[in-house]
């Protein structure tokens, strides 16, 4: 009998941990976060302090759940940190000129929608690579916004509606951790129980095979960038209603976060597989770093060398699992 034909046949117990190992690997990692910063600092595990992280990770989060379509379809997204910038600016500017605040969420996410879909027709139609695509509005995008403020903050007035989506509770929880919430959901749906996830991951695994069958490879492509357009759009605001300003220096290395955040999770840099509760759980560890680096008093950038080393090993895991489960597993797909 075949290593092969032995693995075939192997108890339910064993293929569920065969095939959940990158997410159970990850959970494991964050409780053992959660433990180690609880015993060596004595706020962490305070009620102001939880919501606190979970308050700061829901921008994180929602582009991440984002992110992880980009990246089953075998693409990357640097730009979200510019456009959440962008958009971040452009919201202020527009409150500051008096215009009512629910007119400009939906005018933002509409432009952060413009955004990606713009870099999306770049990547899946004229088949220019979406690492050097999504490079060039990483310097576009905060250049522009750099432009508009000219370098300075725009405060926000008058706007207390505006204020409730990044400051407000609803039963004691951060509104924007429900929308957070709301948005991993929708990504989980989307992925696990619609046509349209189910032509995401075919088109991350072999986008000739699934343009052969009829799939429009080329607009799931360009989609899943406008997706993670809007996911900035929403960030932006969330963060404008937090810090009650905009500014073109907001989300300065959120793009890392958010990659990490997602290949953390189990996501696939080749493509074709993720999971939305193994980014919700990356997000999740790298805000908990963040949070439990700054109570014990460890310099606040010392969480970029965290982050940078989180990526590289995070990266390595998932290249030798994704290999190794391909080697000895993908084929009896």
């Amino acid at each position: 009998m075949t290593a092969y034909t032995e693995r075939a046949k192997g108890s339910p117990a064993a293929d569920f941990l065969s095939e959940n190992a990158q997410v159970l690997s990850i959970a494991f990692f964050f409780l053992a976060c959660v433990v180690f910063f609880a015993a060596t600092t004595d706020t962490f595990m305070t009620l102001g302090n939880i919501l606190n992280v979970i308050r700061q990770a829901a921008p994180i989060l929602i582009v991440a759940v984002a992110m992880t379509l980009v990246i089953i379809t075998g693409g990357i997204d640097l730009s979200v940190g510019s456009q959440v910038a962008l958009v971040n600016a452009v919201a202020a500017i527009v409150l500051a000129m008096g215009y009512p605040w629910p007119l400009v969420v939906i005018a933002m996410l509409f432009f952060g929608a413009f955004l990606g879909l713009v870099q999306g027709w770049f990547t899946a139609y004229q088949g220019i690579p979406a690492f050097i695509v999504t490079l060039a509005g990483l310097s576009i995008l905060r250049g522009l916004a750099l432009y508009l403020t000219q370098g300075y903050s725009i405060p926000i007035k008058d706007a207390p509606g505006f204020f409730m989506l990044g400051r407000g509770e609803l039963l004691g929880i951060p509104v924007p951790a429900l929308i957070a919430v709301a948005v991993a959901v929708a990504g989980y749906v989307v992925i696990s129980s619609t046509r349209y996830g189910r032509q995401v991951v075919a088109v991350g695994s072999n986008m000739e095979a699934a343009r052969r069958v009829g799939m429009p490879a080329k607009w799931v492509i360009a989609s899943v960038y406008m997706i993670a357009g809007v996911a900035c759009a929403l960030a932006g605001l969330l963060i404008a209603a937090r810090l009650g300003s905009g500014s073109s220096n907001a989300a300065v290395g959120f793009e890392l976060q958010v990659i990490a955040a997602v290949v953390l999770g189990g996501t696939s840099l080749m493509g074709g597989r993720g999971t939305i509760l193994g980014t919700v759980l990356g997000t999740m560890t790298i805000a908990v770093i963040g949070n439990g680096l700054i109570l014990m008093h460890i310099s606040p950038f010392f969480t970029q060398i965290v982050t940078g080393a989180i990526i590289l090993v995070a990266i390595w895991l998932n290249t030798r699992i994704f290999t190794a489960n391909f080697r000895f597993g993908g084929k009896k797909r």
